[in-house]
This record gives structure tokens, C-alpha cells and sequence, in this order.
């Protein structure tokens, strides 16, 4: 049985720079990874990845890239450009165009002489439950079992993880073993509330089923004292037992 660290990672869910800096600098050295998404990223562009990563800090840019092969190629080449460490695809893309960003990471990261971004697949958000995928896109499936066929395309496509709401832990760990990296978004500690999403677990918990990193966001950084929470938050994590 894999003993995983199950490592958090602090989304810098903000509008400007200023505001990011501040929560690495109030953060410290006790959290090494920080998600950028499409907020920040809009707002500061490349800038925003630069200035965190002066802190040597890791980086999961969360783009959610979707479009033709090429197209998402030639944006993970700008990625390995960046020296993110991590960074997201959706796995409804496909495979094709997952495979394109997988060759394209290690391809370039080798031409650049650095170290290929690892390549991660969105599978269903977290703010979807099973009515929304029905109601909006027709799709009358279980939504286990659509999280199941991406899962299997995104693995036949050579990525190396995905995203994935903490629901789905068991349920993926069971059908595709130990050794795929699965990020799960939707972690709320017991003392923090839900927001907009609906699929959602507590820190503990989610390692016991089986994460290898925790996106949390809010109750970190929308905390009155943000050191505080995500100390908490740590000390939650470390004490949670291993058993899958």
C-alpha cells in the first residue's frame, strides 16, 4: 500500500499580484505549492507565475486548456517557457489532444534543458453534480461512470494525473491503482463552508481515500489569519492515518 504525503497546494484565487505576494509571503515556508488559475492569470499574465516562483515556490498553473491539438500545444510550450511545474488539459479534449500536450512538455522541456510541466487532466468539475450533467449537456450516465471513461482516456493519452473531485477517490484508486496522481479540488475543512461547489470533503479524509494533493483555497486565504488556518489545516493532514 502507497503512503502518500498528500501535499496541499494554496489556490492564489485573487485579482491582482499585490494580493498574491502577500498570502506566499504571510503562507512562509510552510506551503511549497500554489495553484495560479484564470483569474490571476488574466489579470497579471505570465507575470503573476514569474513573480511566485521568485519565492521558489511550485507552480500549478490551472489553464484548463481545450482546443485543437496544435493550438494547446503550442500553449504548453509557453508553460515549460514559464517553468511551471504543473498544469491542466481537459480530458474532454480528448485524446489527441492530450497526447500532443504530453510530447509537447517533455519535447520542449529537453530542447530548453529544464524539466517537463506535468501534464494534468480536468475530468468533471466540481461544481457539477449528476442533475447538471444531465440538465445541461444530455449526458444520462452515472457520473461515476463518466468520471471513469475520461479517466481512461486521459491514461491511454499518457498524462500524468487529473483532477477530481474527492468523491471519486475510492472509486478511481479501485480501477486504476496506486500510481496515478490524482488532485482533488473541492477540500473543505469540517470548520469552513462549502461555497459554490458540491462535491466536497474534509482535508483527513481525502488523504485516507487516497489524494496526492489538496487544492485549498479559500479557507486559507480568505481566512482572518491565513498561517493559522493552513497550519491547521496541515496538522490535520499529517495526522490522518494511511489506510485506503
Amino acid at each position: 500500500m502507497k503512503i502518500r504525503k498528500c501535499t496541499p497546494i494554496v489556490a492564489l484565487d485573487v485579482t491582482d499580484l499585490d494580493s498574491a505576494v502577500s498570502i506566499v509571503n504571510i503562507l512562509g515556508g510552510s506551503i511549497s505549492w500554489y495553484k495560479i488559475g484564470s483569474v490571476l492569470f488574466t489579470k497579471e499574465g505570465p507575470s503573476a507565475v514569474e513573480a511566485i516562483k521568485k519565492f521558489g515556490k511550485n507552480i500549478f498553473l490551472d489553464l484548463k486548456f481545450y482546443d485543437i491539438p496544435n493550438t494547446v500545444a503550442g500553449a504548453v510550450k509557453q508553460c515549460v517557457r514559464l517553468g511551471v511545474d504543473m498544469l491542466t488539459v481537459h480530458a474532454s479534449g480528448g485524446k489527441n489532444m492530450i497526447e500532443r500536450a504530453v510530447e509537447t512538455s517533455k519535447e520542449y522541456a529537453e530542447k530548453e534543458g529544464g524539466n517537463p510541466p506535468k501534464i494534468i487532466a480536468v475530468t468533471v468539475l466540481t461544481s457539477f453534480d449528476e442533475n447538471d450533467l444531465k440538465d445541461d449537456f444530455g449526458l444520462n450516465a452515472p457520473l461515476e461512470d463518466i468520471t471513469k471513461k475520461l479517466v481512461s482516456v486521459v491514461m491511454q493519452a499518457g498524462a500524468d494525473g487529473i483532477v477530481a473531485s474527492p468523491n471519486e477517490l475510492k472509486m478511481l484508486r479501485k480501477i486504476f491503482g496506486e500510481d496515478l496522481t490524482i488532485i482533488t479540488p473541492g477540500v473543505r475543512p469540517v470548520w469552513s463552508q462549502k461555497s459554490d461547489q458540491k462535491r466536497v470533503m474534509a482535508p483527513a479524509q481525502a488523504k485516507k481515500d487516497g489524494s496526492d494533493f489538496l487544492v485549498i483555497g479559500r479557507p486559507i486565504i480568505a481566512s482572518t489569519n491565513p498561517k493559522k488556518s493552513a497550519e491547521k489545516i496541515l496538522d490535520e493532514i499529517r495526522k490522518a492515518g494511511n489506510e485506503q
